[in-house]
């Protein structure tokens, strides 16, 4: 049976839908007119078609060809009929480079083609056995089996070299609608993946039109099993936190993961001050920003910090960037900001340019985008002496001397930067002297 409906999507084409048991297919023109198409990916079809395979792009390449056909998607997955084993036989033949041939265990293959492009190309298959991060899988030729195991609707979808799009649940309408759901049952996706329940989120962020279009099977399931994700490892948890703070309604988001009792697992015991948060959101909304100017405002202190570094493995510098706007975000900054932000760069340690995104990032968070902007390009005073003219000035190598090199920062600082080499250098006796007598013991305490 053949129905005609008019959809508004970025079609360049009349969109026909053909119904046969759950399967729907829409027809686009042919990769060939679409920015997609490369001779490789020809030489790729082509290829498949020679030896009686079927292949066709796979999961979010489909979604984002359909949302926008005039851009090419930053990642292109492939599914196929032939095995691991039968590709590997196809690309020795056919003389195809192979790369990262561990993926064979896991139904992959990468080919190299035209030793230009990679094409990551992964047998059809179905999950027999899950543990909520792993699965063992067995191959099928089976397409509608293979859309059965992904995550979401919008995310199931194939496209073939003709154009034509492969539909087994709904997601096509879901994307004309902007309605994010699982595919089947919420409760047995996330099962299978507990992972699952932050892509839900991070896909609704990108996708859906308002904060408020859940459905309430969703937030139930996901509610039920938000423990799942305890096992996750946090590089994994990270990946897809990192991708909701670069996204659409972050707040909304992320107030509603801590509602459903997802933050003890993704290491925000403690959330809680979601104003501060919507606050932050909104000064960030119209400007590029580090995610961990978002994250920080959830953040209460340095232990917070410490417990997101723990179950996430921040890098060090995520760790150091929310340190930083933790512990000055409460600064009397007064009206000359620009003066406030070359102090705090004097004092605070570090290269220049890592100080500098801090102090820009700590501005974005506290609304100041005119300096956040500006002051990348203030020429900053420079330190008139240095480590050299210590040692010249007999200075001893160890903690006093650091304690002292300290020591004349702040005095040229609190001279508003005036002093000159000569006169900093005439007021190392007298730091020398000031120092504690007990001083490295201090230091080693």
């Amino acid at each position: 049976m053949t129905s005609v409906i008019s959809w508004d999507l970025p079609f360049n084409t009349p969109t026909v839908v053909f119904a046969k048991r759950q399967l729907k297919t829409m027809k686009l023109e042919s990769l060939e007119s679409l920015p997609i198409f490369t001779p490789e990916l020809e030489c790729l079809f082509k290829l498949f078609e020679k030896y009686g395979y079927e292949l066709r792009i796979a999961g979010g390449a489909v979604r984002d060809i359909l949302i926008c056909n005039d851009t090419v998607p930053t990642d292109m997955d492939f599914a196929t009929t032939a095995t691991p084993c039968q590709m590997k036989e196809m690309f020795t033949k056919e003389q195809v480079r192979m790369l990262n041939k561990n993926g064979e265990a896991h139904g992959t293959i990468t080919a190299r083609i035209n030793d230009k492009v990679n094409y990551e190309i992964t047998t059809l298959r179905i999950d027999v056995v899950t543990d909520g991060r792993r699965a063992k899988v067995e191959y099928t030729k089976d397409w509608e089996l293979d859309a059965n195991r992904r995550d979401l609707t919008v995310n199931s979808m194939f496209l073939g070299y003709d154009g034509t799009v492969y539909d087994y649940f709904n997601g096509l309408d879901d994307l004309k609608n902007k309605r994010i759901r699982f595919v089947g049952s919420p409760e047995q996706r996330i099962r299978e993946d507990y992972l699952r329940i932050l892509r839900y989120f991070r896909f609704y962020g990108r996708l859906a039109p308002d904060p408020d279009n859940h459905e309430q099977v969703t937030l139930d399931a996901i509610r039920e099993n938000a423990a799942g994700l305890a096992n996750i490892s946090g590089e994994r948890i990270w990946v897809e936190i990192r991708k909701i703070l670069c996204g659409r309604m972050t707040a909304h988001i992320l107030k509603l993961m801590i509602e459903l009792g997802i933050g003890q697992y993704i290491g925000l015991q403690k959330a809680s001050n979601f104003r501060e948060l919507y606050l932050v959101c909104e000064r960030t909304e119209d400007v590029s920003y580090h995610h961990m100017t978002r994250m920080t405002a959830l953040l209460d202190d340095e232990a917070d910090v410490y417990k997101l570094h723990e179950r996430n493995k921040l890098s060090n510098e995520e760790l150091a960037m929310a340190l930083f706007i933790v512990k000055h975000r409460g600064d009397k900054m007064e009206d000359d900001l620009q003066s406030y932000c070359i102090d705090l760069h004097t004092d605070s340690s570090g290269g220049d340019t890592k100080v500098t995104n801090k102090i820009v990032e700590l501005m974005k968070y506290c609304g100041h985008h005119k300096m956040a902007e500006e002051f990348p390009s203030v020429k900053l005073p420079q330190l008139p002496v240095s480590g050299h003219d210590l040692t010249q000035n007999n200075v001893p190598r160890g903690p006093k001397f650091a304690s002292t090199l300290n020591e004349l920062r702040k005095i040229w600082k609190d001279s508003r930067y005036t002093l000159s080499k000569e006169e900093l250098i005439e007021k190392i006796p007298q730091v020398l002297e000031n120092l504690p007598e007990n001083f490295k013991k201090k230091k080693k305490n």
